[in-house]
């Protein structure tokens, strides 16, 4: 049955104005990557996050912006220019009224000491494949302290579960936005950090870390998904795995089979349906291993639940496509349960480097998800 969809008004909050050769390069808050409502919140208060920062492609700062300066970087292969290299990560506390949604208030992510940020972990493939710069062309350095969240889950004490993609890692934050543990996985040691969780979260691809966490309804229980296929696993399903919220233990692992490259028909026209771009953007808990799971490309998206005592690879029953609602804008990522038939979906607008706002939209099912 297909769900009612009503996009709901927002403005995406200014971080900075940039001139350039081309002219202003107009940064935005993001808040879309990520989204979770905490258990028992009737009130229409949702938490969303935005990723590591503004970032661009060396291909992006030269066309779009003029910034010829940074032409011998264009054949670095992974440089991203990051317009704000102090940028801290943060979540986003979000209002879902009737008919728009409105920001409440920030909360960066640091620890006692000292503020996160969006630069890559030092001494990792993400600092060695995926140089950072500033918009001078100058390198940046790396950060014990970086991370680029991209899943949320709010939690009954105030505080949060935070999924990232450098590490990759999970962090536990408090409701001050202090980050009281990092996990990261056996081998990857970073100081104040544990080593956690399973080393095959090692084979993420590069900024294809975990994408996506949830909760089950006693909290005991975490969810955590990566984006895309592991290294050597092949590029046609990716790996969810439930986790001890206690201590990391890996207590499951599923394959979640990605549908046929074909099949997503907006990508698939613009000649952009390719293996390696198929992803799964968030997870939300429905019910005792039963979750609900957003998968995409660049254009089209897909939302399916799925049993985790099923067989593998997991089977999938479809609830939403856009190909049923070619007015949802492309790019969503975040995900939350508004209530037992509602749910709420953002867009990523990547801090507005290319000119995108966040959308959201209100999905509706006549009977419980």
């Amino acid at each position: 049955m297909r769900p009612t969809v009503t996009e709901l008004r927002w403005r995406d909050p200014p971080l900075a104005a940039i001139d350039t050769p081309k002219g202003r390069l107009r940064l935005t808050l993001s808040v879309g990557s990520g989204l979770s409502r905490r258990a028992g919140d009737t009130a229409g208060r949702v938490w969303g996050l935005g990723d590591r920062g503004p970032n661009m492609k060396v291909k992006v700062a030269r066309q779009r912006y003029g910034l010829e300066h940074l032409k011998p970087l264009k054949d670095l292969a992974g440089a991203k220019i990051l317009p704000l290299p102090d940028f801290q990560p943060l979540l986003a506390e979000l209002q879902v009224g009737p008919e728009r949604v409105e920001l409440v208030r920030t909360l960066p992510l640091r620890t006692l000491a000292a503020p996160f940020s969006g630069r890559p972990l030092p001494g990792g493939d993400s600092a060695e494949m995926e140089p950072t710069f500033d918009l001078d062309g100058q390198p940046l350095a790396t950060d014990v302290a970086g991370c680029d969240p991209e899943g949320v889950a709010a939690l009954a004490d105030g505080g949060f579960w935070v999924a990232e993609e450098y590490g990759p890692s999970l962090l536990r934050v408090g409701p001050d936005g202090v980050v009281t543990a990092r996990w990261n996985p056996q081998g990857l040691a970073l100081p104040g950090a544990e080593q956690r969780l399973p080393a095959a979260a090692l084979r993420r691809r590069l900024n294809r870390g975990f994408e996506g966490v949830c909760v089950s309804g006693d909290e005991l229980w975490l969810y955590a998904v990566f984006q895309s296929a592991l290294e050597g696993d092949g590029l046609l399903a990716t790996t969810i795995w439930k986790l001890d919220a206690r201590d990391g233990t890996l207590a499951a692992s599923y394959a979640y089979p990605f549908d046929p490259t074909a099949s997503f028909r907006r990508d698939a026209a613009a000649g952009e349906a390719k293996a390696d771009d198929l992803k799964v953007c968030e997870l939300v808990w429905l019910g005792p291993d039963r979750l609900l799971v957003l998968e995409r490309m660049s254009r089209d998206a897909r939302l399916y639940t799925v049993e985790l005592n099923g067989p593998a690879p997991l089977a999938k029953t479809q609830v939403f496509s856009t190909d049923d609602h070619p007015e949802v804008a492309p790019d969503l990522e975040g995900a939350a349960l508004l209530s037992d038939r509602e749910l709420l979906l953002a867009t990523d607008n990547d801090f507005g480097t290319e000119g995108a706002e966040t959308r959201f939209y209100r999905l509706t099912w006549d009977a419980p998800l």
